[in-house]
């Protein structure tokens, strides 16, 4: 039996892409007030933007439940199978530390491979990806977290916020503190490396031209990445300007697969509406 995919709800992949790949989606949670839901499950973005509004406040969040993690590894082991289990950032979250408690409360820790993405949404979803299909070609599980761990620096992330309010609000972006107040008013590109977020360059103007800005300012690397898949992932963002960007990631005539995928409701709540993100990864 091949090795079992297993990652938070962070990674963003559409439901079609979990089903396609066999892989296990294990929520994060949303704390609104007194109330806490899973990610994804429990509740939707729309649902977290509606809340946030009104209460002018960005919704906390936490790593996913010990028993949780450990009730999905558990009928995994008992069937012999070894497991690689993905995580965002631990500069972000608790989740790959909670991972591996469970992989200890298990007494697997010889047979559970927790990674650290370094990354957020699709950033690791791209590494979740490669991990399944590793595991497809029957791979070990220390061979596909090996392999994962010698992409990860390779991976781009970025993406273009609306808003700094929510990021702000949050405090999960160090570095950000120099962009707050007049520079609300901008939009910042946020890029992703070693598992930590820096301010990047501002734009300026209505929200449809700052899109296609920051599209064609990554053009350089994505003539130049890995052909097999690019990623498009949003928060919530109008059909126009989602076509817009995907018939310009099409224009490339480079990828196999132009993937769009909508953020779940940690990524968007630490966001906000309205975010774009491009992720590819650099050949190596």
């Amino acid at each position: 039996m091949y090795v079992k995919i297993i990652s938070d709800s962070t990674c963003d992949l559409s439901p079609e892409l979990v089903e396609k790949y066999d892989i296990d989606i294990l929520p994060l949670h949303i704390v609104l007030g007194d109330e806490e839901y899973e990610d994804g499950v429990t509740i939707t973005p729309d649902e977290v933007y509606a809340w946030s509004d009104a209460h002018r406040t960005t919704p906390k969040t936490s790593a996913v439940a010990f028993d949780t993690v450990v009730e999905a590894f558990r009928p995994y082991l008992a069937e012999g199978r070894e497991i690689v289990c993905f995580a965002i950032s631990e500069d972000m979250s608790t989740t790959a530390n909670v991972m591996r408690l469970a992989a200890q409360e298990l007494e697997a820790e010889d047979r559970v491979f927790v990674v650290d993405s370094q990354n957020l949404s699709t950033g690791i979803g791209m590494q979740v990806i490669e991990a399944a299909i590793l595991a497809q070609q029957e791979k070990s599980g220390a061979e596909i977290a090996e392999a994962v761990k010698q992409m990860q620096p390779f991976v781009r992330t970025s993406f273009v916020v609306d808003s700094l309010t929510y990021l702000h609000r949050g405090g999960r972006c160090s570095g950000l503190a120099a962009l707050a107040g007049g520079a609300l008013r901008l939009h910042p590109k946020i890029i992703v490396h070693n598992g930590k977020m820096s301010p990047g360059k501002k734009y300026r103007g209505k929200m449809d031209r700052v899109f296609m800005e920051y599209a064609h300012d990554l053009e350089e690397g994505l003539r130049s990445a890995r052909t097999d898949r690019v990623f498009f992932t949003h928060s919530g963002c109008d059909e126009e300007t989602i076509d817009a960007v995907v018939e310009y990631l099409k224009s490339f005539d480079r990828f196999s697969e132009i993937l769009v995928t909508r953020a779940g409701c940690v990524i968007s709540s630490h966001c906000g509406a309205n975010t774009i993100g491009i992720v590819y990864t650099e050949q190596f």
